[in-house]
């Protein structure tokens, strides 16, 4: 689907984690899951936000699905507004 994004980071200790975004309503909806930990941690954007690392992980999906033209340029437009939101 256009709207999913699916990608795999290691920790500073080692441990892979898994990181899903999915597009709804005009919104990023990030989950990620250690690969230590049975259960996905939900980012919401309204209660709890993503951390800026996850956030330029979707920037660097998106800029090369985009040029692969699997992503549209507004949704990197989303990201990169929404990294700038973020508290530093």
């Amino acid at each position: 689907m256009r709207g999913n994004h699916e990608w795999t980071v290691r920790d500073e200790d080692g441990v892979k984690r898994e990181l899903r975004v999915i597009k709804e309503a005009g919104l990023f909806r990030f989950q990620s899951k250690r690969a230590d930990e049975e259960r996905w941690t939900y980012f919401d954007n309204k209660k709890t936000k993503p951390p800026s690392a996850d956030v330029e992980g979707l920037i660097d999906v998106l800029e090369r699905k985009y040029q692969r033209k699997r992503a549209p340029y507004s949704d990197l437009l989303l990201a990169k507004k929404m990294l700038s939101d973020l508290p530093r």
